[in-house]
Order: structure tokens, then sequence, then C-alpha cells
């Protein structure tokens, strides 16, 4: 009897395996909302990490969190570097590109509590009066992220922050 429980759980355990090695390369996390705002008013605050911790959610979990700018005082070649708690880890985000008024696109890299190096996207559309602003996470996801991820995904791990983050955005965009 041990030993076909013994045998059922490795089979398990190997089904596990397979199945997480099966899983994509690369993750995308996708969060967007609406803004009563003109694109150029949301990007300048999206392109100034100066105005970050205005609306980032992260800034809200470690009001201490220690943080640094360095390089462009914004747009490309603007660099943010923070160290927190537990929750919000260390890192450093660069502003790689910029389209005015429509897209960012910012290097992102993860040091606690793991390391990770993934691109960040805001995208901008204007309609009318509004301004709807896509967030985007991807990058790749080695073995071990997909096996965390037949437990958890990153969708669940960091969407409720991106919707988080959108809805302190457009509270800020809107009443600025």
């Amino acid at each position: 009897m041990v030993k076909k429980i013994l045998l059922a759980a490795v089979a398990l355990i190997i089904l596990l395996l397979v199945y997480a090695a099966m899983q994509p390369d690369a993750f995308l996390v996708k969060r967007s909302t609406t803004i009563q705002a003109p694109p150029a008013k949301v990007f300048a605050i999206l392109n100034d990490f100066h105005q970050f911790g205005s609306w980032s959610p992260w800034q809200r979990l470690d009001p201490a969190m220690q943080t640094t700018y360095s390089g462009a005082t914004s747009g490309a070649g603007a660099v943010y570097t923070w160290s927190g708690n537990s929750q919000v880890g260390a890192g450093r985000m660069e502003i790689l590109k910029t389209v005015p008024d429509a897209k960012l696109t910012l290097k992102l890299d993860f040091f606690k509590p793991f390391e990770a190096h993934n691109t960040a996207e805001y995208t901008l559309q204007s309609s009318g009066t509004t301004t709807t602003v896509t967030w985007a996470m991807l990058g790749p996801s080695p073995y071990i992220s997909k096996l965390m991820g037949v437990f958890v995904s990153m969708d669940r791990m960091i969407g409720k922050d991106f919707e988080m983050g959108l809805a302190n955005l457009k509270a800020t965009a809107e009443k600025q």
C-alpha cells in the first residue's frame, strides 16, 4: 500500500514538472483604464519619475521606501531606483523610449525579493476628452517561474497592483 502511494506521489510530481515545462516562455500582464484628461497631461505624469510616488501602488505599501533619481530629469534616460520592505523589494527602472503623448517603454529590473528583468509599457490612446491608458509588463518565464505559475500566475500576483496604480494615476491626472 505504501509503495502504491509513493508511486502515485512520484507520478504526480513528474506530471507537475512536465506541465510546468510546457508553459509559455514569456508572460504578459496588462490592465487599462480611461482617464478624463488629455494624453499630454497623463504622459507628463508617466514620463517623470519624480511623480511616480503620487500614483504608484507600491509607494503606499512602504511609505519609508528609499528612492533615488538619476540620468535625465524625465523621458528617455531617466532612472528610478527603490529599496523598501519585503512587500516592495528593491529594483531599478529606466525609461528607454518615449513617443510623446502615446507610449513609454521602460526597462524594469528587480533585485529583491527575487531577480527579474522585464519590460514595462504605458500606451495612451486619445478619444475626445479622455485618454485610455494601458499598463503592460512582459518578460521571460524561466522554468522556476513556470513552476511557480502552476500555483500562482503573474497576472494574479501583480494584476491588482496595476489596477490600483491605474486608479491612482486616474485620480492624480483628473485632479491636476
